[in-house]
């Protein structure tokens, strides 16, 4: 596959900044030393769900992502929405 064939798989992806809320709060802030970093994900979404983001916010998207059960780790699947 070519740079082309690339450039078609990262136009049909969208990333989604988000917290990682499924492993709690004791994954999403990590103390180190007198400090915390806290830790955010990209999660890959489909054009669809992107629309529905846009639409309807970051929010609105992740409670569809609960209620129908997303499988974050697969990387090929159909879109929720």
């Amino acid at each position: 596959m070519g740079d082309g064939g690339l450039m078609k798989i990262a136009v049909r992806r969208r990333m989604l900044v988000s917290l990682p809320y499924p492993y709690g709060p004791d994954f999403e802030i990590c103390s180190i030393g007198d400090s915390h970093l806290h830790i955010y994900w990209l999660l890959p979404i489909i054009e669809r769900e992107h629309d529905y983001k846009v639409q309807n916010g970051a929010d609105a998207l992740e409670e569809v992502f609960e209620k129908k059960g997303l499988k974050y780790w697969k990387t090929k699947r159909k879109s929720v929405i």
